[in-house]
C-alpha cells in the first residue's frame, strides 16, 4: 500500500466518521426515529444492496485476468471466513448470556465487507478492489446463510436453514446477476442506461447504512459505548487481533501482496449490520447487537489505518 492509497484511506476513515456524526445526531434529535431507521435498513438490504453488487461488477472491463482475480477473491473469502467462525467460536465464549453469546460469535464472524468495505476497498486498491469485493462478498452470503443462521438457531425451533435460504436471498441472487452480466460483457456491451440505473442506487449504500448506524450508536448510554468492558473485548478481536491473524497466515502460506492486504482489510472491518436486522426480527439481544455494531464501526475510525500499515510492514518482511 502506497503512500497515495494511505492517504485515500485516511479520508474516506474520515469521511465515514462524519456520517457516523452526522446520523448520531439525526436519531437524537428525531430526524431518524426507529421507524426510519428499520424503513432505511429495508431500503438497503432489499434494493440497495442487490444493485450495489450488480453494479461493482459490470462496471469493470471484462477479461481473462480479471476473471480468475475475482474466483480467486472467492476463494480467499471461504478461506477467510471458515478461520474466522473457528477463531470467533472461541473468543465468544467469554460472553455468558446465551442470547448475547450468539450475537457475539456472529458479530464476530461477519464484517461489513459490503457497505463499508466498498468505499474502504475503492480507497486501497481502485476500481478494481470494489470489483474483488463483490466477489469477496459471495462467500460472505454464502456463511451467512449456513454457519451464522445455525449460530442463530441455537435454542430456537422457528429459526430454520434451509436449501432455499442459502441459496435465493437478497445477497445471493444479485452476486449471481452481476457475474452472468460481467460474463457475458466477453460478447456484448453491457447498456449505459443500465450501468447508470444501479450506479445511482448503489451511490445510496454506503450514506445510508452508515447513517442507519451512527443512529444506532445513538440508541445507546455513553456508559454502554465506553464503560462496558465487553464492547472493548469485541473490539480487540474484531478490529484487531482477528485482520491481524488472517494478515500473518496469509504471509505464511505465501499468498501474493495484494491478497494479504486485501484480505487484511476484509477482516478489520466493523461487525455486519445485518446482525442487527436479525437480532431484531429474532429477538435475539437487539439492544447488544446494536450496540456491538455501532461501538465496532466507530473505533474502526482509529483501528482500520493502523492494521493497513501493520499489514503493509509485515507484507514487506
Amino acid at each position: 500500500m502506497n503512500t497515495e492509497s494511505f492517504s485515500s484511506l485516511i479520508e474516506i476513515m474520515i469521511v465515514l466518521f462524519l456520517l457516523l456524526a452526522t446520523g448520531f445526531i439525526a436519531r437524537k434529535t428525531g430526524v431518524i426515529d426507529e421507524v426510519a431507521s428499520k424503513r432505511l435498513s429495508k431500503l438497503i438490504v432489499n434494493i440497495g444492496q442487490p444493485m450495489m453488487i450488480v453494479y461493482s461488477l459490470i462496471k469493470i472491463e471484462y477479461s481473462a485476468e480479471n476473471t480468475k482475480a475475482g474466483f480467486t477473491m472467492f476463494a480467499l473469502s471461504i478461506g477467510v471466513h471458515i478461520f474466522l467462525c473457528i477463531f470467533a467460536f472461541f473468543a465468544a465464549k467469554t460472553v455468558k448470556d446465551f442470547d448475547e453469546h450468539k450475537i457475539a460469535e456472529f458479530s464476530l464472524i461477519f464484517s461489513n465487507a459490503g457497505f463499508i468495505g466498498f468505499p474502504i476497498f475503492e480507497s486501497i486498491f481502485g476500481d478494481i478492489g470494489v470489483f474483488w469485493g463483490s466477489f469477496y462478498v459471495i462467500g460472505f452470503h454464502l456463511f451467512v446463510w449456513t454457519w451464522g443462521m445455525i449460530i442463530l438457531a441455537r435454542g430456537r425451533k422457528d429459526i430454520k436453514m434451509n436449501a432455499k435460504k442459502i441459496l435465493i436471498n437478497f445477497g445471493t441472487v444479485p452476486c449471481f446477476i452481476g457475474i452472468v452480466l460481467y460474463l457475458l460483457m466477453r460478447w456484448i456491451e453491457i447498456p449505459d442506461v443500465l450501468i447508470t440505473y444501479t450506479g445511482y442506487l448503489n451511490n445510496l449504500c454506503t450514506p445510508i447504512s452508515v447513517l442507519i448506524v451512527g443512529a444506532l450508536i445513538a440508541t445507546r448510554t455513553t456508559k454502554q459505548i465506553f464503560c462496558d468492558l465487553r464492547m472493548y473485548y469485541a473490539c480487540l478481536c474484531r478490529l484487531i487481533l482477528m485482520p491481524l491473524c488472517v494478515c500473518i497466515i496469509a504471509k505464511l502460506i505465501g499468498l501474493p501482496d495484494y491478497m494479504i492486504l486485501f484480505a487484511t482489510a476484509a477482516a478489520a472491518l466493523p461487525s455486519a449490520t445485518n446482525i442487527t436486522m436479525f437480532a431484531e426480527l429474532y429477538d435475539i439481544a437487539p439492544g447488544y447487537a446494536a450496540q456491538t455494531v455501532g461501538v465496532t464501526s466507530l473505533f474502526t475510525v482509529i483501528t482500520l489505518p493502523c492494521i493497513m500499515l501493520a499489514a503493509n510492514w509485515i507484507v514487506g518482511l
